[in-house]
């Protein structure tokens, strides 16, 4: 099975978030894809197959913990892989939810459809804010779509300096993939910084993440009173994204770099 390791949102090798890429010859099973993304041991890997119908592909996506029905850098690092090895610029990824996910290519960057959903009020309790080293956020938010918890600090600097209690932060709620801490930016070059811890669902942190555009896109266009906008994760590994925001939709641009290419052995279904 052809497979690949590729460095999402980021210009650079070894920056940005990596993403398993998997092509199987035949239909695997749900549990041998999560043996192969434990293998793997990424925030997520991504299982890809042509359908009949062109330029379309079926894609899932699996952390070490579980199949993930969205994962935006796993998206990306397979649009990279196919548009590396063939001329269209335009394919279609469905989801195990059915979402039809565009994706266009443009030079070196590329552009990722994808939908968008509204946040809800939340309490969120200070066991919660202090395993994440937060004294105090400026807003809380829920995503119900993504289970995930959004909260607001002022300060990008504190939020790059994070280092979560990962025991205590599992322990702090229940039910949720996990916990976006986000800011708005201390330079011109970016609009909002965020990171997004999962111990929940995932890996402890993920180090550049797409899919939460899907809520966090709409909530700082209100904030900011824009529709384009620049994103930058402050995680260790960095990475950044353009965000156009539509009526229906977030569209996501950025770049990836495939940094590993080989064939996996043992993957029979």
């Amino acid at each position: 099975m052809r497979t690949y390791i590729v460095d999402s949102f980021t210009r650079e090798p070894f920056k940005g978030n990596p993403a398993g890429v998997c092509f199987p010859e035949t239909a695997l099973s749900e549990e041998k894809m999560l043996k192969i993304a434990q293998e793997f041991g990424l925030s997520e890997t991504a299982f890809v197959q042509p359908t009949a119908e062109a330029s379309v592909y079926s894609i899932r996506y699996f952390s070490p913990k579980k199949e993930i029905p969205l994962c935006g850098h796993a998206t990306l690092a397979s649009a990279r892989v196919i548009f590396n090895s063939s001329t269209v610029n335009e394919i279609h990824f469905t989801t195990v939810e059915k979402l039809d996910l565009l994706i266009k290519r443009h030079n070196e960057e590329i552009t990722m459809e994808f939908p968008v959903y509204d946040t809800t009020d939340i309490d969120v309790p200070p066991v919660m804010l202090d395993a994440l080293g937060l004294k105090e956020v400026s807003n809380t938010a829920f995503s119900p779509r993504n289970k995930i918890i959004l909260l607001e600090i002022s300060n990008a600097a504190v939020l790059a300096g994070l280092q979560p209690d990962y025991t205590a932060l599992v322990q702090s709620y229940s039910g949720i993939n996990g916990v976006l801490v986000t800011a708005p930016s201390n330079t011109a070059d970016y609009d909002y910084h965020y990171r997004y811890f999962w111990p929940w669902a995932g890996t402890q942190e993920d180090p550049v993440t797409g899919g939460v555009q899907t809520f966090l896109a709409k909530y700082w266009s209100v904030r900011l009173q824009k529709t384009q906008m620049k994103a930058y994760q402050s995680s260790a590994r960095t990475g950044y994204m353009h965000i156009d925001l539509q009526t229906d939709k977030v569209l996501l641009t950025s770049q990836a770099v495939i940094v590993l290419e080989g064939r996996l052995a043992g993957a029979d279904a």
